[in-house]
């Protein structure tokens, strides 16, 4: 009995499916503190958690215990932002929903691209405003730190993927990049 109650525990994966659902809550909870919305908080994290990255609709709704039409919601949102995108399984009419290859490098990317539009409008105002105003100086503070999260972004983004060569794909330090990570390392 106690086997049969074990297996249940862990489930086909070997894994803790009590602590795999405890970390999905947790992290949904973490996401949604920071804005995201709660469903698709949740959903992320259940996809993030799945050893494939990837589940049908039904996978996650009896995963996270919410209707087909909370998944729905959920997976727009996501595949708006970018997060998961939507694939049909093969054979079937039924979804089956991902998350993107390299998914926080996309992710930060396609901030890129919303701070590329909002700099460009905020640019218009800051004319439009004046700059001996105290709105416009304000907006075009605005705009310069934009201009500054942007260049720093893309060279973050840069070293990310030279780290992620060298450390996480290339082994113990083999690559041949030049080493200048100091600043991901410090707070490890």
């Amino acid at each position: 009995m106690s086997e049969q109650a074990e297996q249940g525990r862990t489930g086909d994966t070997g894994r803790d499916e009590e602590a795999v659902s405890r970390f999905v809550e947790r992290f949904a909870s973490e996401l949604t503190e920071a804005g995201m919305q709660r469903m698709a908080s949740r959903v992320f994290a259940a996809l993030l958690s799945s050893d494939s990255g990837a589940l049908t609709s039904a996978e996650l709704s009896e995963q996270l215990q919410i209707s087909p039409a909370a998944v729905s919601g959920a997976i727009r949102y996501l595949v708006q932002v970018n997060m998961v995108r939507r694939e049909r399984e093969p054979g079937t009419r039924r979804d089956r929903y991902r998350l993107l290859n390299d998914l926080w490098y996309e992710t930060l990317g396609n901030r890129d691209n919303v701070l590329t539009r909002w700099e460009d409008v905020l640019r218009e105002g800051a004319k439009s405003l004046g700059p001996d105003t105290p709105a416009g100086a304000r907006v075009a503070e605005t705009v310069a730190f934009f201009d500054f999260m942007q260049g720093e972004l893309t060279r973050m983004l840069e070293r990310w993927r030279e780290y992620r060569d060298k450390e996480l794909r290339g082994g113990s330090g083999s690559g041949s990049h030049s080493g200048n990570e100091s600043g991901s390392r410090n707070g490890s």
